[in-house]
């Protein structure tokens, strides 16, 4: 019961995810899929925990902010101590597919930073902008900071778990996934779907209904990309 507990408290700084994150891939296989992404998403969190202790950021307690609650979001959809709980519709297919023999390592990656940037991201924001008293816009160099740091997770995911070029021919089903989602693209998305989500805050009804969906989307392109592939 006690580990319970501590798994699903929620963080309140970036060694605090750090260490959540540390905890989690220590009860999971190599190979699970969500082993997988957690290995990369770790790294590069780490790497937001240097950049704010060298001062690189300008706010440091908006990215901090922002950062834990975009890993809070993913933590708690995950955590073996929530089963019982129904994880939003962009990790589903991950969780459903985490042992599948015939889905690739890059596969898992790919879409757990799909669920992630899709639907967390823009949530992370709304949080942050809600924790901190301030709008979206205050919030834009820091979510810019932060993006650049998600194009380091995409960078690390392909060479991390890439095909050696001998392997990874035009003709094979990982080419065409590779070039068919882009982070930039999703990235974008999440920065409009946040600004219409704190639009939409005075009319609770609408927001629940526009997150439903961006939920449910995200989720089908997640299902997509963890196609079992040959070979």
């Amino acid at each position: 019961m006690g580990q319970s507990v501590q798994l699903i408290r929620r963080p309140d700084t970036v060694d605090a995810v750090v260490a959540r994150m540390r905890d989690l891939a220590a009860t999971l296989p190599e190979r699970d899929g969500v082993a997988v992404f957690n290995r990369v998403y770790l790294a590069v969190t780490e790497e937001v925990g240097r950049r704010l202790a060298a001062g690189r950021f300008a706010d440091r307690r908006a990215t901090t902010t922002l950062d834990v609650r975009f890993a809070e979001r993913y933590l708690t959809a995950v955590d073996p101590a929530a089963e019982e709980r129904r994880a939003p519709a962009c990790w589903r297919p991950v969780l459903q597919s985490r042992r599948h023999p015939g889905v690739r390592p890059l596969q898992f990656a790919l879409a757990g930073v799909n669920a992630h940037i899709g639907h967390d991201l823009a949530l992370a924001v709304v949080d942050t902008c809600e924790a901190l008293g301030c709008e979206p816009a205050g919030l834009e160099g820091d979510f810019e900071r932060v993006g650049d740091l998600l194009v380091a997770l995409e960078e690390r995911v392909r060479e991390d778990l890439m095909p050696g070029p001998d392997l990874l021919q035009i003709a094979d089903p990982l080419t065409h996934l590779l070039g068919a989602w882009s982070l930039e693209r999703a990235r974008d998305a999440a920065w409009s779907a946040a600004r219409a989500l704190w639009a939409l805050r005075r009319l609770p009804d609408v927001a629940e209904e526009f997150t439903q969906r961006l939920d449910a989307a995200v989720g089908f392109a997640g299902r997509m990309m963890l196609t079992p592939l040959p070979g």
